[in-house]
Formats: structure tokens, C-alpha cells, sequence
């Protein structure tokens, strides 16, 4: 049997990978974002905008879809349970707690997810009622020394980020403070006006009105610094050094995902950091939007997992 050049040049060929261009393009076909909490929260807002977006730049279907249980587990398992290159969790900062304050959240945020981008970066606020005997973050902090424990503090609930911002504070500044969490960042509002408690540890996105209208005061923001649109107010840092927290919204895609569908992703989106109406609203209540790509949330996790891992043995904060 005579093997000609041809015959063997054309099997070469077909051993060679298949060009770019013939490879399956994506989207190629509707693109889930799964929200891990209930309809109508805050992430919502961010995760539709993005969604409408990236709908008109790519071609497909992008859906936002809820699946709240278990404080946001629910939803991150059956992302990491579906490595699929179209269903991305868009979640909070959450996901690098929950590990640090349960025995087995059922998944590592690390070893089971690829960062995708961070969304967007708020910070916390530390407020007062307008009364209140606390003058500034400095009398705060004199007057927690003096009397250990007597000062409480409302937050979001157990494990939320207020909560666990609360305590790295207390760690980093040596005081004592009485956690009070509530069922809820709008419960633990009305706490305060109610004079349940004597301060509030919330996110600003949620409680700038209350704080431009005069209803509260902030004394302090847990941002590394001062924020532009609360220039006069001490960050918690100024008491605290090396303390900076914030309440952070991220897109990740299950393990496994292409690198070039991340990458992908994440290009498309970050043009709407700059000048977008989302950017625009989000720095009037003192946010900000990010979408820098994997490798900023890639850091922030590999940075926050293992702190908040030490602050909830230190403070022995457990939800299990």
C-alpha cells in the first residue's frame, strides 16, 4: 500500500486543534447570574444593570435569578454544584465569612470558585441618633475604656459583615463593645431610632439619606479612609490603625470555568466603572464601582478568609 504526501499531510491535520474561530463561541446560550438572597435586596440593583449590559454587548440572554436559603449557602452550593462557563454567583462579601463563623459551609471560596471581579466596594457607617452623648469616634472610644461592654452596638445579624466589622474593631482598638445583632440592616435601623441601642454599624448605601437628612449621625466609616462623601468624618482606621472593612459585591464562576470566558466577562463589564449611571449613583452614596477584573478579588479573598477566620475564634462567633 502506497502512502502518498497527501494522504499523510491531510491526517497531521486533522490531529491539530481546531482554529479559534471554529471553536464554540460564548455566550452561546443564556447566561445565568444567581443572586444567593431573597428578591428585591440590594445586589439586585448592581447584578441588572450589568445584566442588561452585558445582554446588549454579547448577543444572549442574561438572567438575574435569586435563590436565597441558609443565609446565601443555598445559592452558592448549586453554583459550585454546576460548573457550567454560563451560571456565575453574584454575591457579597459574605462568602468570605461564612466559611470563618460555620463548621462546614459546604464549599471553599476559594479552592471552588474563580474570581471573576469585584463589583462594587462600599463602606460601613457607624452611627449615632443625633442625641446621642457619643460626640465623635474619639469619646467613642474613651468612653468604651472606661466602661467595658456598657456601649452597644446594632448590626445587620450574626456573621454579617457590620457584625464581624464590629469586632475586628473592638480587636484592633482594645475595647470592649455589647453586640446586639438584629434581623436585618432596616431592623436594626429602627433599633436605633427606637434607642434599643447606642450605635449602628450598617452599610452606607442602605442609611445615607438617614445621614444627609439629619435623622442620624455618622461619628466614623470603616473604609481604610475618609470617605469624599463624608470628608469631615473619621474612618475607624484613625483609632484603629491598620483597620479598613467594607461591604463588597463580586461576580466568581464555578471552578473550572475557562479562563477566556473570566477574562471575557470581565472586559466587558469594566468600561461601565467609568461615567455609567450606576457609577454615578454609586459614588453619591459614597461607593464605588470597581470591575477591575480577577485579580483584586482573587487578593481580597486570599487576605480576608483566613482575618475573618482569627476574629470569629477570637470573638467565638458561631451560626452551627
Amino acid at each position: 500500500m502506497r502512502i502518498t504526501r497527501r494522504a499523510l499531510t491531510g491526517a497531521a491535520a486533522a490531529l491539530l486543534p481546531l482554529p479559534a474561530a471554529a471553536q464554540p463561541a460564548w455566550p452561546n446560550k443564556p447566561v445565568r447570574f444567581i443572586i444567593p438572597f431573597a428578591p428585591g435586596g440590594p445586589v439586585e440593583i448592581p447584578a441588572r444593570f450589568i445584566a442588561e449590559h452585558l445582554q446588549r454587548k454579547l448577543g444572549q440572554p442574561f438572567i438575574v435569578e435569586t435563590r436565597p436559603g441558609a443565609g446565601g449557602l443555598l445559592g452558592t452550593r448549586a453554583v459550585m454544584a454546576t460548573p457550567d462557563a454560563h451560571n456565575f454567583l453574584f454575591t457579597t462579601s459574605a462568602i468570605s465569612i461564612l466559611p470563618a463563623v460555620m463548621r462546614d459551609p459546604g464549599y471553599d471560596p476559594i479552592a471552588d470558585f474563580m474570581p471573576v471581579s469585584i463589583v462594587l466596594d462600599a463602606p460601613m457607617g457607624v452611627l449615632v441618633r443625633p442625641d446621642s452623648p457619643i460626640r465623635d469616634l474619639a469619646d467613642l472610644v474613651a468612653r468604651a475604656k472606661a466602661r467595658p461592654g456598657s456601649i452597644s452596638f446594632g448590626t445587620a445579624g450574626n456573621g454579617a459583615t457590620t457584625h464581624m466589622g464590629g469586632e475586628l474593631f473592638k480587636a484592633l482598638a482594645g475595647i470592649d463593645l455589647l453586640h446586639v445583632p438584629y434581623r436585618g440592616a432596616g431592623q436594626s435601623v429602627t433599633a436605633l431610632y427606637a434607642g434599643d441601642t447606642d450605635l449602628l454599624i450598617v452599610g452606607l448605601l442602605e442609611t445615607m439619606a438617614h445621614v444627609r437628612e439629619g435623622r442620624l449621625r455618622a461619628i466614623a466609616v470603616t473604609s481604610p479612609r475618609r470617605s469624599p462623601v463624608l470628608p469631615d468624618v473619621p474612618s475607624l482606621a484613625e483609632a484603629a490603625p491598620g483597620y479598613g472593612v467594607t461591604i463588597w459585591y463580586a461576580i466568581f464562576a464555578p471552578r473550572g470555568a475557562p479562563p477566556a470566558v473570566v477574562e471575557t466577562l470581565a472586559a466587558e463589564m469594566a468600561p461601565l466603572a467609568q461615567g455609567s449611571s450606576l457609577a454615578q449613583r454609586l459614588e453619591a452614596a459614597g461607593a464605588q464601582l470597581v470591575l477591575s477584573g480577577p485579580g483584586p478579588l482573587g487578593e481580597r479573598m486570599r487576605t480576608e478568609v483566613p482575618m475573618w477566620k482569627g476574629i470569629a475564634e477570637r470573638a467565638q462567633i458561631r451560626l452551627d
